[in-house]
């Protein structure tokens, strides 16, 4: 049983991160936005980059990537909260309902990793540059949440025996 707990409370912790990632984004537009609107402008790039085609400066297209980003996250962090209250239900089950019941937090686990490779370490790292700023480079956290993600999504998808029976 602990295990199982284990892999529940993990799946709640990321999904309590997630939400608090959420309510950020809410609460400090104005940070969050000037971070998209720097990475995608390219403006902290290195000087005379060759890269610099790819700058977009459309206040409207940098909205749009932080409500898709925003989306994102919200979406991944309502899959993981209620993958982790179906595994709380699951939790004395035999070992095939559980493994059942991981499937909604490992589809949140793995689209915050989508996320986290596609938006951040290719589109924002690797298109725009990202990692030639000193200011405005979240390649780093990138993977940091990449790799968080990742180990959970691991050991929540590892089976699980089944539980001792109990005694009469």
């Amino acid at each position: 049983m602990s295990i199982r707990i284990s892999k529940l409370a993990l799946v709640a912790a990321l999904a309590f991160y997630l939400a608090l990632v959420v309510f950020n984004n809410l609460t400090d537009y104005g940070s969050n936005y000037q971070f998209i609107a720097h990475v995608l402008s390219m403006d902290n790039t290195f000087p005379g980059n060759a890269g610099m085609w790819r700058a977009i400066t459309s206040p409207t297209v940098y909205r749009l990537f932080y409500g898709a980003i925003s989306l994102w996250e919200t979406t991944a962090c309502l899959l993981l909260a209620t993958g982790a209250w179906r595994l709380w239900c699951a939790r004395g089950e035999s070992s095939d309902v559980f493994q059942a019941a991981k499937s909604l937090s490992l589809v949140g686990l793995t689209l915050t990793m989508v996320l986290w490779l596609v938006a951040f370490l290719s589109v924002g790292g690797e298109w725009f540059l990202m990692w030639q700023s000193r200011t405005w480079n979240g390649s780093e956290t990138a993977g940091r949440m990449y790799t968080m993600f990742g180990l959970v999504w691991i050991v929540v998808a590892m089976r699980d025996d089944e539980l001792p029976r109990s005694r009469q």
